[in-house]
């Protein structure tokens, strides 16, 4: 029974003779202060205003692997769980685990599955390729809307017009996201010298 062979990933590359475990700690709390600040800083944009909060939550799946992903985010959900104030909404809109339990509680916990998505894709090579991450990308947002457009309509009722408040408005940013990362993790193999391994034969 043949076994898929992992690539590395952009922080094991960037990483180097770092001991595993002393990585994965330092880049868990540098992952999360990174989500803390992409919440808090808006971009005007249009229809509505965007933070670059999917953006990070997805490309840093996409360089950190499923696991150092999923544990970033679980400890950024953590974080906001017990009363600090990393979310978009946070402390205007409350805090922990009644933030959570609001409309946008959906979006929060798809971060973790879709930033696990993006690094197994990335540990498949997914993101040495424009398209390929542009894809891995749109697959993770996929999951982000289908866990907050699910958890929105239970919240506000399914009689609310849930596609236009919680997908419609954010498309368009979304859209400017995917295609900031599709050509920024390519172009950062590209920088560490590193080739597709397809075309190493």
């Amino acid at each position: 029974m043949s076994t898929i062979a992992l690539h590395p990933t952009l922080a094991s590359r960037l990483s180097g003779g770092t001991a595993p475990l002393a990585r994965n700690v330092l880049l868990a709390i540098v992952g999360s202060l990174a989500l803390w600040a992409s919440a808090k800083i808006q971009v005007p944009f249009y229809p509505v205003p965007i933070t670059m909060q999917t953006f990070v939550v997805l490309a840093m799946g996409m360089a950190f692997g499923r696991r150092l992903a999923a544990a970033t985010v679980a400890l950024y959900l953590a974080q906001g769980a017990i009363g600090l104030p990393v979310f978009a909404g946070t402390p205007e809109r409350g805090i922990g685990l009644a933030y959570m339990a609001g409309p946008t509680g959906g979006y929060l916990l798809g971060y973790l599955p879709a930033a696990a998505l993006c690094g197994w894709l990335a540990e498949r090579g997914w993101d040495r390729r424009i398209a390929t991450t542009a894809a891995a990308m749109l697959a993770g947002n996929a999951v982000v809307y289908a866990f907050g457009l699910l958890w929105l309509g239970s919240v506000i009722g399914w009689d609310k017009p849930v596609l236009q408040i919680g997908l419609t408005p954010f498309i368009p940013g979304d859209f400017l996201k995917l295609l900031l990362a599709a050509l920024t993790l390519p172009l950062a193999w590209k920088l560490l010298g590193r080739s597709d391994p397809a075309r190493q034969g």
